[in-house]
C-alpha cells in the first residue's frame, strides 16, 4: 500500500517521505524464471518411424557410444563420462551429430545439475537445425532460462525473444524478458518492454497477470520514473479495481507530482468515489483542502464519513475546528445557492464567478448545475481551463454522462493531465457497473 505522507505546511517530496508499502512488491527472484523445463524431445526418444533415418559420422559414433552407455548405466560414473564429452564434442561433424552431442549433454546436465552443461547441450541442439519446427519455441525457451540462470542476461533476453516470436504462448516467458532488462538496471527499457506486451494481451482479449502489473509499479516507483509508475497503478486500477488498486493509483500521483490544494481536492474527491481514501492522513488532506470556509457542505460529509469509517477522532482539534466552522456556515452557503446562480448567468459574469458557482453545486452533489455553471465558465475570457474542465468533467460522470466526460478529461492539460486520466478510468468503470463505489458520491 501507497501512503502519502501528512505535512500541512511543506509539501513532502517521494524521496523525503517515510512511505508505506503495502502493495506486495514483487521481486526479481518471484517474478523471474520458473523451475528449468526439459524439451520434450530431449526428454524421450523419438520412434524410428517418426523421423527420417539420422546422418551420423563414423567417428562421431566411435567417440559417442562409450559415454552414452556410461550415461545409460546405474549407478552413473559422472566424471568418467565429464572425461568423455571433449572427445564427443571434437568428433562432431554432421548436424545430427551435433543434435545428438547436444542431447546427450543437456540429458547429463539435468541428472547432474550441471546448468553449464544443461545450456551447452542446448544450445547445440538449436545450432544443429535439427530440433522440429513444432519444438523450436520450446527448446529456445529452455535456452533463455538456462542463460537467465548462469545471469547472462543479454543472452536470455535474445533466446526468450526468440522462443516468443516461433510462437511459444505459455509460460509468460515475457515476465522474464522484463527481468532481464531489470536485472541491468535497463529500468526503462524494461517497463517499456512490459508495458508493450500487456497491451498485446488485453488487445487480444487474454488475462492479465496481476503480478505484470504491481512488478511494474515497484519497479518504477522505487526508481523514480514517475510516468511509468503512475501509468502502471492506473493499469492496475482499470484492470483490478479495488480499494488498495485505486488507492495506489492515487497515492502515486501524490508521492510524484507536487499538487496544489484545488488539484489534491479533486484527486481525493476520486479516492473519496472510489472508496480509497484509507487512513487518517487522507481525511485530513481532503478536508483541509476542501476548506470548511468555501465547501461547508463537503466539509460536513467528509467529516461526517470519516468519522463512521473510525478513519478521524472527533477530539482531533483540527477535525473539530473544521467541523464547528462548517457547519457554522452550511445554512448561509446554501441560501446562497440561488443568487451564486443567477448572477453566473448574466451576461456580464466572469469566468470566476461561474466557476464559484459550479464549485458550490459540485459541493453539494448537485452535478447538472454544477455542469451548467462550468460550461457558462469555458465560454469567458480568462478560464481556469484545467481545473473548470476537471471538474466539468466530473459533473458529467456524477450524471452517468460517460462519453461527455471522457471527451471533457481528454481536454485537461497540464499538472492535472494524470488526474484526469484515473478520472476517466473511473467514468469507465462507473458506465460498466463495476463495483469500486464503496463509498458514497458527494
Amino acid at each position: 500500500m501507497f501512503s502519502h505522507t501528512r505535512n500541512r505546511t511543506t509539501r513532502t517530496k517521494r524521496s523525503g517521505s517515510n512511505l508505506l508499502l503495502g502493495i506486495a512488491l514483487v521481486s526479481g527472484a518471484v517474478f523471474g524464471a520458473a523451475a528449468l523445463e526439459a524439451p520434450a524431445h530431449a526428454q524421450k526418444k523419438a520412434k524410428k518411424d517418426e523421423a527420417p533415418k539420422a546422418n551420423y559420422s563414423k567417428a562421431f559414433v566411435a567417440a559417442y557410444s562409450p559415454v552414452n552407455d556410461q550415461f545409460q548405466a546405474e549407478p552413473k560414473d559422472n566424471a568418467a563420462i565429464a572425461a568423455g564429452i571433449p572427445a564427443v564434442l571434437a568428433a562432431i561433424e554432421t548436424p545430427d551429430d551435433r543434435f545428438a552431442a547436444g542431447n546427450l549433454l543437456y540429458s547429463f546436465g539435468r541428472s547432474s545439475t550441471d546448468l553449464a552443461m544443461q545450456r551447452k547441450g542446448i544450445d547445440l541442439m538449436l545450432e544443429s537445425g535439427k530440433v522440429p519446427a513444432e519444438s523450436v519455441a520450446d527448446y529456445l525457451y529452455t535456452a533463455g532460462q538456462l542463460a537467465y540462470q548462469a545471469e547472462d542476461w543479454p543472452t536470455a533476453r535474445t533466446r526468450l525473444q526468440a522462443a516468443v516470436d516461433a510462437g511459444l504462448t505459455s509460460s509468460d516467458p515475457q515476465a522474464i524478458i522484463a527481468e532481464t532488462y531489470f536485472s541491468q538496471d535497463m529500468n526503462a527499457e524494461g517497463l517499456q518492454y512490459l508495458a508493450d506486451a500487456l497491451n498485446k494481451r488485453i488487445a487480444a482479449g487474454k488475462e492479465v497477470d496481476p503480478i505484470w502489473l504491481k512488478r511494474g509499479i515497484s519497479v518504477a516507483y522505487n526508481n523514480d520514473l514517475a510516468e511509468s509508475a503512475a501509468a502502471f497503478a492506473r493499469m492496475n486500477a482499470k484492470l483490478f479495481p479495488a480499494k488498495d488498486s485505486w488507492g495506489d493509483a492515487i497515492a502515486i500521483q501524490r508521492n510524484f507530482n507536487d499538487f496544489d490544494a484545488q488539484e489534491t481536492l479533486d484527486l481525493l474527491r476520486l479516492a473519496r468515489r472510489t472508496g480509497s481514501l484509507r487512513s487518517e492522513r487522507d481525511y485530513v488532506d481532503y478536508i483541509e483542502v476542501a476548506d470548511a470556509r468555501r465547501l461547508p457542505g463537503e466539509v460536513v460529509s467528509a467529516v461526517d464519513e470519516g468519522l463512521k469509517a473510525g478513519l478521524v477522532n472527533s477530539g482531533d482539534v483540527f477535525i473539530s475546528e473544521s467541523l464547528s466552522t462548517a457547519k457554522a456556515r452550511l445554512n448561509a452557503d446554501q441560501a446562497e445557492l440561488p443568487a451564486l446562480e443567477r448572477d453566473a448567468r448574466k451576461p456580464a459574469s466572469t469566468a470566476v464567478t461561474a466557476a464559484a458557482a459550479g464549485d458550490a453545486f459540485l459541493s453539494y452533489g448537485k452535478a447538472a448545475q454544477a455542469e451548467e455553471m462550468y460550461t457558462i465558465a469555458l465560454s469567458k475570457p480568462g478560464s481556469d481551463m484545467p481545473r473548470v474542465l476537471t471538474r466539468l468533467g466530473i459533473a458529467q460522470v456524477d450524471q452517468g454522462k460517460t462519453e461527455e466526460a471522457k471527451a471533457t478529461f481528454a481536454k485537461v492539460t497540464g499538472n492535472r493531465e494524470s488526474i484526469a486520466k484515473l478520472w476517466t478510468v473511473y467514468a469507465e468503470q462507473k458506465a460498466a457497473g463495476t463495483p469500486v463505489e464503496t463509498a458514497a458520491a458527494m
